[in-house]
């Protein structure tokens, strides 16, 4: 069993900067296809980046060039870097890891950025 815990959500002004965390615990074996999502109300949940290897993420269109995703294998965390944050950032922000056949998910955090 996997669990995920998120940290670093809140409220920043636009063009600000914010840093996620996620720490996870229980059969973890590398952060490989492990990243983030995000949902707002009344839209499908969407990839905002995930590691893929440990030189290689994949990041959404809309925060390539803005965002960061890093991973510390000695503690089993992933940090989501967040700069020049834009108000359509804002979503409850989700920590996920895939393992195999199955995808855990971690209870999310909110990012507000106000105009």
């Amino acid at each position: 069993q996997v669990q995920l815990v998120e940290s670093g959500g809140g409220l920043v002004q636009a063009g600000g900067s914010l840093r996620l965390s996620c720490a996870a615990s229980g059969s973890i074996f590398s952060l490989n296809n492990m990243g983030w999502y995000r949902q707002t109300p009344g839209k499908e949940r969407e990839l905002v980046a995930i590691i893929i290897s440990s030189s290689t993420a994949n990041y959404a269109d809309s925060v390539k060039g803005r965002f960061t995703i890093s991973g510390d294998n000695a503690k089993n965390t992933v940090y989501l870097q967040m700069n020049s944050l834009k108000p359509e950032d804002t979503a409850v922000y989700y920590c996920t890891l895939i393992k195999g056949w199955y995808q855990f998910w971690g209870q999310g955090t909110q990012v507000t950025v106000s105009s």
